[in-house]
């Protein structure tokens, strides 16, 4: 359905009426494409104190030429950061470039871990995420804000081309953490072609047939992956057109069959490298008035299949060591929602799981974990929400409007990324920045 409001607000009465009675202002967002696939504009790189890291190689493989005016991205090295002294660093270097970054532009600032032996460091750089959600709930014009911990630059290299590209459009007031570089045991299949940077790997896309999972299984496909697309027998028809259209196979099964994980397996016998869980279900209800089989229904699909199906997986090694398991979340888990009390909780229980998984995974599996969080993305089953509703979840964010499925699947595509592996156990929130929870 077409946000009406976003629409009008981009003519000039529009302009004028929302100016005059404070109303949001949504700006146009500058998403990928493959005839604009950068940012329209320089990287200015600045560093708050002094710098732990040498970010400069790292941000060079960005694609965004390097200058101080009209910038289209900033980027401030806060790794030296490590009192409230040094704080005031990070505002003498942001306070007189805001005003002239682009629209759509980006800011990422570049933090240190927490240093548990010091406690003045630990201060200051838990300082930055309340810096990083403040100042990206009042940049406007469609500008994001994020936050990258780590110690090594190279190993943020993924993560940085993602958050400074269009493709990051709608993640905003996120603190990622990047760990230490994690060779790629499956580097000798890496595609030549850093367009095609899922060229020779094998990615299955639950729930593919449509929807979110359709955007995702077309942005891997787009990658280089061969795309297995599974859903519900109920949907082959549609499985099969996406699979054919995309030059992947369908896969008709039931996830919730006891045997699931073991049935996927034998459909690859020659392995898988990114596994997607999107499939998932919604049945709404207070829950002094949902019934048993409501609440069963909701942690079967959108939890318990999960789990059996990775634990299966993973047992029978059709993940590969390089592999991506990235798991679907909401921020219906991170926050809760109103008659959402079993999706809220299957949610929650997949940032769980992620969470706990993951050093497992990669020390036992040399596989990550990861998740996203959709927030209010424009499908049709927020079409069928009750309009003040949706109007309420489009506008209750820091971008002011509803997220697409392409920006999920944007995300989903830097976590299967073979330089992704530094990044784990993270759960990234695709969701303009909700007012709801942090």
């Amino acid at each position: 359905m077409a946000d009406r409001y976003l629409s009008f607000t981009r003519t000039a009465p529009g302009r004028f009426l929302t100016r005059r009675l404070g109303l949001p202002q949504p700006a146009a967002l500058r998403r990928w494409s493959p005839e604009r696939p950068l940012l329209d504009g320089p990287l200015l790189h600045l560093t708050a104190g002094e710098s732990l890291l040498d970010a400069a190689p790292v941000l060079a493989r960005t694609g965004l030429p390097p200058g101080e005016r009209n910038p289209a991205a900033v980027v401030l090295d806060a790794t030296g950061v490590r009192d409230v002294g040094t704080l005031a660093a990070v505002h003498a270097a942001l306070h007189p470039v805001l005003r002239s970054v682009a629209a759509s532009g980006r800011v990422v600032l570049l933090g240190a871990p927490l240093d548990a032996d010091d406690h003045h460091q630990a201060a200051a750089q838990q300082a930055l995420e309340g810096f990083t959600r403040s100042l990206g709930k009042e940049i406007g014009r469609g500008r994001t804000v994020n936050l990258v911990r780590l110690t090594d630059a190279d190993a943020a290299g993924s993560t940085l081309r993602f958050l400074l590209s269009p493709k990051s459009a709608y993640v905003s007031g996120q603190v990622i953490h990047v760990g230490p570089p994690a060779p790629d045991p499956s580097a000798a299949r890496n595609a030549a072609d850093p367009g095609r940077p899922l060229a020779g790997r094998t990615a299955l896309v639950t729930g593919g047939a449509r929807g979110i999972g359709e955007a995702v299984a077309e942005t891997l496909a787009r990658d280089g992956a061969h795309v297995v697309v599974l859903d519900v027998p109920a949907a082959e028809a549609d499985a099969r057109a996406v699979a054919a259209r995309l030059g992947g196979t369908a896969l008709a099964l039931d996830i919730t069959a006891a045997d699931a994980g073991e049935r996927i397996a034998a459909a690859l016998p020659d392995g898988l490298d990114v596994l997607i869980h999107n499939a998932g279900i919604t049945r709404d209800r207070r829950l002094v008035n949902m019934p048993a089989e409501r609440w069963s229904q909701v942690l079967d699909v959108n939890l318990a299949s999960v789990l059996r199906t990775t634990d299966a997986l993973l047992a029978a090694g059709t993940l590969r060591p390089g592999g991506r398991i990235v798991a679907t979340a909401s921020i219906a888990g991170l926050a809760g929602n109103a008659g959402q009390t079993n999706y809220g909780a299957s949610k929650a229980g997949v940032a769980g799981l992620v969470r706990a998984l993951a050093p497992r995974a990669l020390a036992g599996h040399r596989v990550t974990v990861n998740a996203v969080a959709p927030g209010f993305i424009e499908t049709r089953m927020t079409a069928a929400v009750p309009l003040f509703i949706r109007e309420a979840g489009r506008r209750m964010n820091s971008l002011a409007q509803g997220g697409l499925p392409v920006d999920v699947a944007e995300t989903t595509a830097w976590l299967a990324h073979p330089d992704s592996g530094a990044v784990n156990g993270q759960v990234v929130r695709v969701c303009g920045q909700s007012l709801l929870g942090a």
